[in-house]
């Protein structure tokens, strides 16, 4: 009976899409067989096929689906606390960029590092992220600019997901900066590393979406064109980076391509948002960058909200601009700064993150046919994972190998 568990005596937040107040179910029992959900609802309502199963009891403890980081950098040697000083001292994110530092500085480190030590270093911040009940994270490459280093890095997400009980998409991002080597042919970077690249990496299954930095100091919208449509030619789903220093009207470009996210969007247009709206592309916000950049501009929200476009939050964890590996620390700063509410922000983890990285309906939510990842915390309400600020809610994660 070990592969099918019964979870009594616990309030259940099941993130099911259209349900109100977290779709929240008070004295609920949740019966899992072969590591999916068969069943769930108020433990009174329980069917008889079910009241057989293994019991676990969850004490009276909230519970949620695991939650997802669906845009982080994760893996990266090094620091970059000398530029956090810098602009403290009122360099801004391009003048840092431009001399030297930003993405190239953590390249030089991370070309630098051996598999191992990357596997060291990317454990730790891995680490942090599941003990704050996460069970879906996804990766991006983009600190190698090479090819080689590139598919090193989707190499160490890959052996990450065999050490952890945690799942890894992998994202190409090999079009987040233009390396020193190629200073003033960015073109031919792209020709030569980022599209080249990106057919060997899918080629040896490293790649799950593809990624680009659409922004003055990064790639324009026509040259990251040239990118989704390598990546459409493959058959592999896109997102960006796009609208976080300037408007460059990346959000637009990726609803073009029927992409999953666009992500960042502090300079997104209010008069942008309608036709973004229709795209169905999720706008992930990051509001660590946000506080990390001391930042004034805000996201559009309210009409991001009021034209139904699905909002997503990450931690967007990287050495540069957005060095946390909380996923709580997130959710409070996307309330506190971006005035979503705690009920958006647990959704953003969950569900709405689950839809980016095209894994709705398998994570996210708890609902029959769902994948039995499950997080339990000490708190009594679900507001309550947003509110607090450090400590360990987490009680414990549930995890179990689904049946194909």
């Amino acid at each position: 009976m070990e592969n099918r568990r019964l979870y009594v005596q616990c309030r259940a937040a099941t993130m099911q899409s259209g349900a109100k107040a977290y779709g929240l179910i008070e004295d609920c029992a949740i019966a899992v067989s072969e590591g999916r959900v068969v069943w769930t609802g108020a433990q009174e309502s329980l069917p008889a096929e079910y009241a057989q199963f293994t019991q676990e009891d969850l004490g009276g403890r909230l519970v949620t689906p695991a939650l997802i980081d669906c845009h982080t950098h994760l893996i990266f040697s090094g620091n970059r606390a000398r530029e956090f000083e810098m602009r403290l001292g009122g360099a801004s994110y391009e003048e840092i960029a431009r001399a030297g530092g930003g993405i190239i500085s953590t390249v030089k480190a991370t070309r630098g590092a051996s598999f191992d030590d990357l596997v060291t270093q990317s454990l730790r911040r891995l680490d942090a992220l599941i003990g704050e009940g996460v069970a879906v994270v996804e990766i991006k490459s983009g600190y190698g600019l090479t090819i080689e280093d590139e598919m090193r890095m989707l190499r160490v997400a890959r052996h990450l997901e065999t050490l952890r009980p945690v799942k890894i998409v992998t994202t190409w991002l090999a079009a987040h900066a233009v390396p020193p080597e190629y200073k003033g042919r960015a073109d031919a970077y792209l020709d030569e590393v980022v599209i080249a690249g990106l057919k060997q990496a899918h080629g040896e299954g490293l790649v799950d979406a593809v990624d680009g930095f659409c922004e003055q100091i990064g790639f324009s919208a026509a040259q990251i064109e040239r990118v989704f449509i390598a990546a459409r030619d493959l058959g592999l789903p896109v997102k960006l980076h796009a609208e976080q220093l300037s408007d460059q009207k990346g959000a637009i470009l990726t609803g073009k391509y029927q992409g999953l996210s666009a992500d960042h969007l502090e300079y997104l247009a209010p008069e942008d948002v309608p036709a973004f709206a229709t795209s169905g592309v999720v706008a992930v916000l990051l509001p660590g960058a946000y506080y990390t950049l001391n930042e004034t501009q805000l996201p559009p929200v309210d009409a991001l909200r009021q034209h139904g476009v699905v909002m997503a939050i990450a931690t967007d964890c990287n050495p540069g601009t957005s060095p946390i590996s909380s996923i709580l620390t997130a959710m409070n700063m996307a309330c506190t700064q971006f005035a979503m509410t705690p009920e958006e922000a647990l959704a953003g983890t969950t569900r709405n993150a689950a839809k980016v990285l095209g894994l709705l309906g398998e994570y996210g939510v708890i609902a029959p046919g769902a994948r039995a990842e499950l997080a339990v915390w000490n708190v009594d309400y679900p507001a309550e994972l947003s509110y607090w600020m450090g400590g360990a809610p987490l009680h414990h994660r549930i995890t179990h190998k689904a049946a194909l």
